[in-house]
């Protein structure tokens, strides 16, 4: 198994999920004129590129030095990420307020959701080859 040729095929794989997924944010919010939507999806492509590569260096080092230990990486991945996720949206609300919460949370949930299936069967498929 080569960890560092899947560790950036992860990475590779979630930032074209990313854009595709800023993509078609910024074509919605042209299309129904939704300015607002503008920063709810600067923050989650943000959050979701960032936690893509946590992920996957983190995978890489753990895959080398003890691949034992996926099991438990992979169950302390989720919560982080869900602990992560909610910090970013507490922190949202406390810099916007509650008008804009709702977008917010819509655009940042179609985010998190793609990247966690996104996760769930690339690492499926990894541990199945094993």
């Amino acid at each position: 198994m080569n960890t560092d040729k899947l560790s950036k095929r992860y990475i590779r794989q979630e930032l074209l999920l990313t854009v595709a997924l800023f993509l078609i944010g910024l074509l919605v919010m042209r299309v129904w004129y939704m300015n607002d939507m503008l920063w709810p999806l600067v923050v989650s492509a943000v959050f979701s590129l960032v936690a893509s590569y946590v992920i996957g260096f983190l995978w890489r080092r753990i895959a080398r030095t003890s691949p034992d230990s996926l099991p438990t990486f992979f169950t302390a991945t989720s919560g982080f990420r869900m602990l992560a996720a909610l910090a970013v949206m507490f922190v949202y609300y406390l810099i916007v307020g509650r008008e804009s919460m709702l977008t917010f949370i819509l655009v940042f949930l179609v985010f998190y959701f793609a990247s966690l299936i996104h996760h769930s069967v690339f690492f499926s498929r990894v541990s199945n080859r094993m």
